[in-house]
């Protein structure tokens, strides 16, 4: 999905966050969820937003360890008036090392993004998978006053 010259340029809200590879420990999700949700809360100030954003992210985080290989890194930025949350790994796990791994259909993860989120893309290469999703709260400013 390409941007267009109009729309504003996304900030960084604070440094990636980073799941190491093959992270086991459901306490290291729990946290990136929570400090998502506390980046967030700097452009959102509905609670229920709040609660949706952290649920994509956890729905975003599961897709990576499940389906991605590598650590995880995890951006929070926003124009002022959106915010949008990208889950990077490195790519699609090797099924044939793994096969427990293969891409079946899990859960609903993705129609979950698709249905809170303004929009949403998956982008994947051999090298590199990215699921990124905007919200645009209804508190937010609005870039016209």
């Amino acid at each position: 999905m390409s941007t267009s010259t109009s729309e504003p340029a996304m900030d960084r809200l604070g440094d990636r966050l980073l799941l190491p590879a093959a992270t086991g420990s459901p306490g290291d999700g729990r946290a990136v969820r929570r400090a998502v949700r506390e980046r967030a809360a700097k452009v959102v100030g509905a609670p229920d937003v709040l609660d949706d954003i952290e649920l994509m992210t956890a729905e975003a985080l599961a897709n990576a360890v499940l389906h991605g290989s590598g650590a995880i890194g995890i951006t929070v930025a926003t124009d002022g008036r959106r915010l949008r949350v990208e889950v990077r790994d490195d790519g699609p796990a090797d099924v044939r090392k793994d096969p427990a791994r293969r891409c079946v259909d899990h859960g609903r993860g993705l129609a979950v993004i698709d249905a809170l989120s303004a929009e949403w893309a998956l982008e994947r290469s051999s090298g590199e998978t990215r699921l990124w999703f905007v919200v645009e709260p209804p508190d937010a400013p609005d870039p016209a006053s």
